[in-house]
């Protein structure tokens, strides 16, 4: 089956993905930092079991131990875990759908965290099943919840709704013409955050950029919704602009070129050269300047990062020999 990640959708020329994560804690149960290793794998099989009862989109369980380090990484590097579960793998677990679309982490910061990604600028979509597991969770266990405050989470940054909402989007355009400094201002001063593409503490490689909402207390999980929806239409009508102007200089379009020329013909890559090329071939792409499918763009994006490789391989490879494999199969796909 076609991973969430090898596809297009609604605004797919500036927003990559979208997610929609749900933090979720059951009543009986401390949060997981107080839970010892045997108790939270106790929890782990209780989860299991409530979920497997209603499977509707599949979901496979696995204990995250059973993972080698570099298949964990790659997780992460997919969107389907965070990078702070697939360090520690110490009574944590993992639930997925086929597509990697639909996936819940079991004892992370929270006993429950239940992400939905989608291609493109699907908010609505991404909410509606999200919302439809939520429930079915709901009516099998007791969530830890306040009728003031409302779900009750280990960080008290996620109180409230329990839920962040986010676009992964890609704006080349606004990066180099330093508006994006401005915006990352802007945006903090109506409710919403903006991260590199892995999230907090990370930089935007490849002029990736993830925008959320912060806000989870005394708001509704369909406000914050309505308000990413909001100013996620806004960026992109200003990228949109930027590009346009931007592409007026022919040393813009030369940069595409270029970048298209080194991915087309290198016989070694790094990550940082792959995503910084791959940024200037996604802006050909969907502009019209190269023919190739963003679909290709966007599945090199994931599939080319290093501990992705490493998981296809079977094992940690050498740097140089990772990036010898990056470089072939990019030049394979382009060419």
């Amino acid at each position: 089956m076609s991973k969430w990640y090898i596809g297009a959708g609604e605004q797919s020329d500036i927003v990559v993905s979208t997610r929609i994560r749900l933090a979720r804690n059951i009543k009986e149960y401390p949060f997981p930092n107080k839970l010892n290793t045997k108790s939270r794998m106790e929890l782990n099989n209780v989860i299991k079991e409530a979920v497997e009862s209603d499977n509707k989109y599949g979901l496979r369980f696995m204990e995250m131990r059973t993972l080698a380090r570099f298949e964990a990484a790659s997780m992460a590097e997919r969107h389907i875990i965070s990078p702070e579960f697939a360090s520690d793998s110490d009574g944590r677990a993992l639930m997925l759908s086929p597509e990697e679309d639909i996936s819940i982490m079991l004892n992370e910061e929270d006993h429950i965290r239940l992400q939905v990604m989608k291609s493109g600028f699907a908010l609505d979509e991404a909410y509606q099943v999200a919302n439809e597991i939520d429930d079915m969770l709901g009516a099998k266990f007791n969530f830890a919840f306040d009728e003031r405050i409302g779900f009750l989470t280990q960080c008290p940054t996620n109180l409230g709704t329990g839920m962040r909402a986010s676009v992964m989007l890609h704006l080349p355009a606004l990066t180099l013409s330093g508006q994006i400094h401005k915006l990352i201002n802007t945006v903090s001063k109506l409710g919403l955050t903006f991260r590199g593409a892995f999230g907090e503490g990370t930089t935007a490689i490849g002029d990736m950029y993830q925008l959320s909402n912060q806000i989870t207390l005394g708001i509704s999980e369909e406000f914050a919704i309505k308000n990413l929806k909001a100013i996620t239409l806004q960026l992109c009508a200003q990228e949109r602009a930027a590009r346009e102007e931007m592409l007026k200089d022919v040393g813009a379009e030369d940069r595409i070129f270029r970048a298209y020329g080194l991915l087309k013909w290198a016989r070694l890559l790094s990550t940082k050269e792959l995503m910084e090329n791959l940024s200037f071939v996604r802006l050909g792409s969907v502009t019209g300047k190269i023919n190739i499918p963003i679909e290709t763009v966007n599945e090199l994006m994931v599939s080319m990062q290093p501990a992705t490789i490493n998981a296809r391989a079977g094992q940690k490879l050498p740097a140089l020999e990772r990036d010898s494999i990056r470089a072939n199969e990019v030049r394979a796909k382009l060419n």
